[in-house]
């Protein structure tokens, strides 16, 4: 189904790939923090970043097997699909309705954490449906939802990232 798309895939899942372990540096950079506060933090901003590089990996080594089936593609894209929405809206809830010391996240925040995600998985979840009915279509849109997701997880790491290095050092957190 993804033939002549074996560069795209090999790009996007290997920058998914690369990315996560950068996730993990990322994550160093939060030692000094109170624990409480690291758990909360990091199940709203680290673990969507990961979660979304994941289903970009996963598609894209899903891309590379050889004569798989359209339905088996379907289903799994559908199945990631679900897991990404409700993800996606458990995320947004916990940004809308944690008591934060230092505020509510932005709206930037809500949008590329928990909105903008939701969509795209649903994006995702038409894409499923549409290798079924439209297979043609569905490889186009694949790679528009992976690269979607790509990209929100890079604007996710890079807000993350300057948040750390931009902290006080000195401020108690």
């Amino acid at each position: 189904m993804f033939k002549d798309w074996d560069n795209f895939y090999l790009l996007v899942g290997g920058a998914a790939g690369a990315l996560i372990g950068i996730m993990f540096v990322v994550a160093t950079l939060t030692a000094d923090m109170e624990s409480k506060r690291m758990a909360q933090g990091s199940r709203i901003y680290i673990t969507p970043i990961v979660f979304h590089f994941s289903v970009v990996l996963v598609v894209s080594a899903t891309t590379a097997v050889p004569e798989l089936p359209a339905s088996v593609l379907g289903v799994l894209l559908l199945l990631l699909a679900g897991c990404g929405i409700a993800y996606a809206i458990v995320t947004t809830l916990r940004m809308f309705r944690l008591n934060w010391a230092d505020g509510l996240p932005d709206m930037s925040d809500k949008c590329f954490y928990g909105i903008f995600p939701a969509i795209a998985y649903v994006l995702l979840a038409a894409t499923g449906v549409a290798v079924w009915l439209r297979p043609e279509a569905a490889v186009y849109s694949t790679g528009a939802v992976m690269l979607i997701l790509l990209l929100i997880g890079i604007r996710n790491a890079w807000d993350l990232a300057t948040f750390f290095v931009l902290r006080d050092p000195d401020k108690k957190e």
